[in-house]
């Protein structure tokens, strides 16, 4: 059976490993704990020139996804630079036929406006889903 004290404990154990892990590390930068140079959030973000209808503009439905009746949302990463050009796009969750490969191209070929901290152009990655609809 066990004590008060130790139920309590096992309650809070969880609490208490979030909390350690929520402490910030003053001695790392925001950069390097990011590994590839790329921030996750920036004070403004990275944003499509002319709005996400331009990156829908770059956007070829593949034939094959129309003639299987594919729809759906393509969940992607974009490395947006310190210019704003797109480095690389990474598929999160895709749906396939040629769908992502479109999502992709289409990103790459994208202007972003680049993400900015303390007025300073950083690189972000930035999250971006793009809808496929028949």
């Amino acid at each position: 059976m066990l004590s008060t004290l130790t139920r309590m404990l096992v309650k809070l154990l969880p609490l208490i490993i979030v909390s350690f892990l929520l402490i910030p590390t003053n001695n790392i930068s925001a950069q390097a704990q990011q590994g590839d140079g790329f921030l996750a959030f920036a004070e403004k973000m990275p944003e499509p020139v002319g709005g996400l209808k331009e990156v829908y503009k770059n956007i070829v439905y593949p034939d094959i996804a129309k003639k299987a009746g594919v729809q759906g949302k393509v969940f992607a990463l974009a490395y947006v630079n310190e210019k704003g050009e797109v480095d690389d796009v990474k598929i999160l969750k895709g749906i396939g036929a040629g769908c992502d490969e479109a999502a992709i191209d289409g990103i790459k070929k994208a202007k972003f406006s680049p993400g900015q901290n303390k007025g300073q152009n950083v690189k972000v990655k930035l999250s971006l889903t793009i809808n496929f609809k028949l």
